[in-house]
């Protein structure tokens, strides 16, 4: 049984970004199989992730779920793969999706999605999205075996974990809390959202080059030796 990490977080703290990277880094540690999962529907990730790729090559998320069983091979049939990384796979939403494109999945339906994903690969790492009628983020949350909490030195983030404390919860006393700090400042508080969450185990600093995966559409292709990426292989060791 494969072993299911969820990473969540305040709104823009780069969950996206910093999920992928850690399961790249666990991929090519590890050498082993990992499936990269986003459910955000807002912001489909296939577009982002492969937006010059053909869309006979993109799959979804949605039609796997919408499935009146799911198993292995409708999920296999959805994930996207690179030819770089062997036993590597990308499961989410495509360009123009949303959450009227298909029917809201039902709790049973995504806990069968999360096992047939744990029986298929070693490593789920979870992209869980900010928003609470988010089933497949809620269970990710409430199913992981470890979380990596994201967090942004600005007073957005401070607000918002004061407001959705509750959503949170379910990923106590198996959490990692990261700062994750994405553009260069004169005057970033870092210590001084420390200090108000009471410490961080990971501090990944800002990233010229990942800011440049970002813009060209590279984000699915590993990050070259920085700052950035050795905090994030730390990060893959403490998570496996």
């Amino acid at each position: 049984m494969g072993k299911l990490i969820a990473v969540c977080g305040s709104p823009n703290s780069g969950k996206t970004t910093a999920a992928l990277k850690l399961a790249q880094e666990i991929y090519n540690q590890k050498k082993t199989s990992v499936q990269f999962i986003s459910p955000d529907l807002n912001v489909p990730c296939m577009a982002y992730l492969f937006p010059n790729g053909k869309d006979s090559e993109l799959y979804s998320l949605g039609v796997a779920l919408d499935k009146t069983d799911i198993y292995k091979e409708d999920v296999l049939r959805q994930t996207v793969n690179v030819k770089t990384m062997q036993n590597f796979g990308f499961l989410g939403f495509k360009l123009g999706e949303n959450r009227y494109s298909y029917p809201r999945p039902t709790e049973d339906k995504i806990v069968q999605l999360f096992t047939v994903l744990k029986d298929s690969v070693e490593y789920v790492i979870c992209d869980c999205t900010c928003d609470p009628d988010d089933l497949v983020s809620s269970i990710a949350k409430r199913d992981c075996d470890i979380a990596v909490q994201m967090f942004s030195p600005d007073m957005k983030c401070i607000s918002y974990y004061a407001s959705c404390v509750n959503q949170f919860l379910l990923i106590d006393g198996k959490k990692l809390k990261v700062l994750n700090v994405m553009d260069i400042d004169i005057y970033v508080p870092i210590h001084e959202t420390e200090t108000h969450f009471g410490g961080m185990d990971f501090k990944l600093p800002y990233e010229r080059n990942l800011k440049q995966q970002m813009i060209t559409g590279t984000l699915s292709e590993r990050i070259g030796k920085c700052k950035y990426r050795s905090e994030i292989e730390r990060l893959a060791k403490a998570v496996m």
